[in-house]
């Protein structure tokens, strides 16, 4: 964002690819996500999904330094809440073991609750699926739910892989088995569904409205999938379980009061945008020629009544 900002202020347009500050961005995103992909070898999936609010708490604060931000109230108390709320994640996350071998993946996936789980959630998908095909509905909570879905998928697929990554790294083999080529391919296509479906919300909705949404969804289905497939939660003490639902209600909170009536900052473009024209069933963008020396405006009041008419 820092990098796009500095672009759009230069007199002389470049691609944001030709920007080194773009590029330090993107290795320590990358960064990042290898760091959270390797946490689900050595962490529960119920907390580690949930740890995905210390994301949101960090560009709230860390936009105040590079993007001049205005710290404001909700941070503040959104902040307090959702490192609350991340501090009684790690206390009382489950004791379940991390090092999961090919074979205990396998058994997992044959297991009576994890199929019972899987048919209702293609059915669950597939009616959703119908709804925003068919009949064209893309309400948020429809196109997220669908995010969340194929999520679920993705986080069991991740630990399963990257616990066979750690034991095969420890000595003991793991990569030879073709369970672990079968989560590979569920860990990319649910990826990819799952970015289709985000970037249509994204393409609908605020920002402010699907972070957190897509937050909420996506670790309450990570939490499902790990209770279920992974099995985190047994023998678990009752206060222990209330403790860590209650942490995950505070992040929840804490994530909705950060986004909450946040303005959206829009870069300029360099279009004309006609917005709805009545009397037209689809509306574009009106590109001026380039090659004009009055690109991307008009000459004359003269020229703008001519279109109009």
């Amino acid at each position: 964002k820092c990098s796009h900002l500095r672009l759009v202020c230069q007199t002389e347009l470049k691609p944001y690819y030709m920007s080194k500050l773009w590029w330090c961005g993107i290795t320590l995103l990358g960064l990042g996500e290898v760091g959270n992909f390797a946490a689900y070898g050595f962490a529960p999936v119920a907390l580690v999904a949930p740890l995905g609010c210390v994301s949101v708490i960090g560009s709230a604060f860390i936009s105040v330094f590079f993007l001049k931000k205005t710290m404001r109230t909700a941070d503040i108390l959104g902040g307090t809440l959702a490192i609350t709320g991340t501090y009684l994640l790690v206390t009382f996350a489950p004791n379940a073991p991390q090092e999961l071998t090919a074979r205990q993946v396998q058994n997992y996936l044959e297991s009576w609750p994890f199929l019972a789980y899987s048919i209702l959630e293609i059915i669950i998908f597939c009616i959703l699926l119908y709804s925003y095909k068919r009949k064209a509905v893309k309400h948020i909570v429809v196109l997220l739910m669908m995010v969340a879905l194929l999520a679920s998928l993705t986080v069991i697929a991740v630990k399963a892989v990257s616990s066979m990554i750690t034991l095969s790294a420890k000595g003991n083999m793991q990569l030879t088995y073709s369970i672990f080529y079968i989560m590979i391919v569920l860990m990319a296509s649910s990826c990819a569904f799952q970015v289709k479906f985000l970037n249509q919300a994204m393409h609908l909705y605020e920002a402010t409205e699907v972070v957190p949404i897509n937050f909420v969804f996506f670790t309450i289905s990570a939490i499902i999938s790990g209770v279920i497939f992974y099995q985190e939660f047994q023998n678990a003490a009752f206060l222990s379980v209330f403790m860590f639902l209650f942490g995950c209600l505070l992040s929840f909170l804490g994530v909705f009061i950060i986004s909450r009536n946040k303005k959206e900052e829009h870069l300029q473009i360099h279009f004309i945008d006609c917005g709805h024209i009545p009397g037209q069933k689809l509306t574009g963008k009106i590109q001026p020629d380039s090659h004009s020396s009055c690109y991307g405006t008009l000459n004359k009041e003269d020229d703008l009544v001519k279109s109009q008419s």
